[in-house]
């Protein structure tokens, strides 16, 4: 199978070596000091029990526009890199081509083929300019909710932490050859997936450690442990929480663990940082709009309030600003 992934981070990364192991076709897409990485050594992966592998033989590039036709495009940059790659991405997208998304939070397709009173209707956090739908036919689309955590650890070197679920879904629930076909090179990989009849369920699920966790650990460089554990913090995040389940039950969406439940699941995943934090580490962009700002959109077209989301969305974006207009990233040290 031939597959592009589009950002070869942390999960980008991750996905790319073992499909490379498992014999696919692969290509990835990155940029600088991790591309360069990558085209002289090859791709570093350090698996959650220490084992660790150097895939090589990927084709690694920075020319989204010079890919030619590929059977599976995964789009794995963050959301707010989407645009400026979906108008240079007609060159590798045959008439089969599928590709499947797996940014955090809400993606920008949430009601393409949704029915009901939205269906159709562009997010305007997400998709401003109608690019997206524009250049991505909505019939092409698979979603995916990723549950691995990763880190990029230095360029070119990918350490898995924990987690190998990657469940897919039609956006209209069908079970297709196609999905199939993912499930198991998924599988082949070895990932564990499941084939989906509702993926936008499972979507808020993940979402509510995104609008929560993420945010949280931006602003207090906490793990996910020490959140949870610490009394004030799990309250905020219970309540962001509740704030969203009321939002999506307003689409019909229903939830199969509790809040209790969801926030044990983060805090046994341990001392790690988030994706956020990392970012924030970093100096990079933050994913505020799909974390947060797509759910205080739907907030708003069902007419259901979310105050503890929107107090820390705007902490979160003004942080997001300072660090740009600084051009510099934030982290903890020791004290002088």
């Amino acid at each position: 199978m031939k597959i592009c992934v589009i950002g070869a981070g942390a999960i980008g990364g991750l996905m790319a070596a073992r499909f490379a192991q498992a014999g696919e076709e692969v290509t990835v897409i990155d940029q600088g000091r991790h591309l360069a990485a990558i085209q002289e050594r090859g791709l570093k992966l350090i698996w959650e029990d220490g084992k660790e592998s150097l895939v090589t033989g990927l084709t690694a590039s920075d020319q989204v526009d010079k890919v030619p036709p590929q059977d599976l495009v995964i789009l794995a940059m963050k959301a707010h890199y989407l645009e400026q790659v979906a108008r240079k991405l007609s060159a590798m997208l045959g008439p089969e081509t599928m590709v499947m998304t797996v940014q955090n939070g809400i993606p920008w397709w949430y009601f393409h083929k949704h029915g009901g009173p939205y269906d159709g209707r562009r997010m305007e956090t997400l998709d401003p300019t109608g690019a997206l739908t524009d250049n991505i036919d909505p019939e092409r689309i698979l979603g995916c909710v990723v549950y691995p955590a990763a880190a990029v650890t230095e360029p070119g070197v990918i350490r898995h932490v924990e987690g190998d679920r990657f469940p897919v879904g039609e956006l209209d629930g069908r079970e297709t050859p196609r999905v199939r076909q993912l499930h198991d090179t998924l599988v082949k990989a070895g990932f564990r997936s499941r084939i989906l009849d509702d993926i936008r369920s499972e979507i808020w699920l993940k979402a509510w450690g995104n609008l929560s966790f993420n945010p949280i650990s931006a602003l207090t460089h906490a793990t996910l442990v020490d959140i949870c554990q610490f009394p004030d913090t799990r309250r905020l995040a219970a309540a962001m929480m509740a704030e969203a389940q009321a939002i999506a039950e307003q689409l019909g969406v229903t939830f199969r663990h509790t809040i209790k439940k969801r926030i044990e699941g983060a805090e046994g995943v341990g001392a790690h940082k988030t994706s956020m934090l990392q970012d924030v580490e970093a100096g990079r962009s933050l994913e505020v709009e799909a974390l947060m700002g797509a759910v205080l959109e739907i907030g708003r077209m069902t007419g259901t309030p979310a105050p503890a989301i929107e107090a820390v969305y705007a902490c979160v974006k003004l942080l997001n600003r300072t660090m740009l207009l600084q051009g510099a990233g934030v982290r903890v040290g020791e004290a002088a």
